[in-house]
């Protein structure tokens, strides 16, 4: 197992670009970013350069709605734009959601309105064709998408795709090597649970895991989560992958950082 640590979520009293040296001295070296239109990724870049790190995945907050056949022409274009910023900045994975997530005023989460109503087997279809369409993009580059399920807990307006079981569907279905699936603990515990289930039902098609516990999304321990029964499946299931640390700490980070590695390294 590999730790990648979130730019966003760590060190938030240092500016975005010293964190990578920040997270290099506790020797995280794979470097996560949300929303690459919004942060200095040329500046994040040249700094993870310097300290040795690299950027590990990103994701687009303009991505637009793939359930949305109306919208495709919007997500190609996005998505062409992404796979050119990845390949400049060497970045090996992409996310892709269902839908596009949008940030109200009073700091809300709501998924982006589609143009128009459609039926559940009609946006699985528009989302399969979408897909398909992005991958052969990707082909043409060194990048993976990682396809992740989020939470309709505080994420508003009926994400469509919300559990891994979806999720692992839409992978299987159009089996694809540039194609893998996201296990986020976070987003899975806060819409259906069965998180060990999940581990179980589709080894093999995720190559990272997302940590964050519930309620507060802050490290292992503070939250409902039995994260070492996670850990301790994930060493059954023989995973050496990545685990990203998507969390706020409670505390220190270097509190936190040893938090995850007595549970994942040495809670066995």
């Amino acid at each position: 197992m590999e730790f990648t640590g979130y730019l966003d979520f760590w060190f938030k009293d240092t500016p975005i670009v010293e964190r990578a040296e920040k997270f290099a001295a506790l020797g995280i070296r794979r470097l996560d970013v949300w929303l690459w239109r919004e942060r200095p990724m040329a500046q994040i870049y040249a700094e993870c350069k310097r300290v040795g790190s690299l950027i590990n995945s990103t994701f687009d907050p303009s991505l637009g709605n793939l359930v949305d056949k109306n919208d495709h022409a919007r997500c190609f274009d996005a998505w062409a734009e992404s796979l050119e910023m990845a390949t400049k900045f060497e970045i090996p994975h992409l996310f892709v959601f269902s839908n596009q997530v949008e940030l109200r005023p009073d700091g809300s989460e709501w998924i982006a309105s589609l143009t128009r109503d459609y039926s559940p087997g009609e946006m699985y279809a528009n989302l399969l064709e979408g897909l398909e369409k992005i991958l052969a993009m990707a082909e043409k580059t060194q990048v993976t998408l990682w396809f992740e399920a989020l939470n309709t807990f505080h994420i508003h307006g009926g994400v469509f795709i919300h559990t891994h079981d979806q999720a692992a569907d839409i992978i299987r279905r159009l089996n694809h090597p540039r194609l893998k699936l996201s296990f986020d603990c976070y987003h899975q515990q806060r819409t259906a649970g069965n998180l060990i289930h999940g581990l179980e039902a589709h080894q093999g098609l995720y190559p990272t895991v997302h940590i964050g516990d519930v309620p507060t999304r802050q490290e292992p321990g503070t939250g409902e989560i039995n994260f070492l029964n996670i850990a301790r499946k994930l060493h059954e299931l023989k995973f050496d992958g990545f685990i990203g640390m998507e969390f706020s700490p409670s505390g220190t980070e270097a509190a936190a950082l040893q938090k995850v590695k007595e549970i994942f390294l040495y809670g066995q």
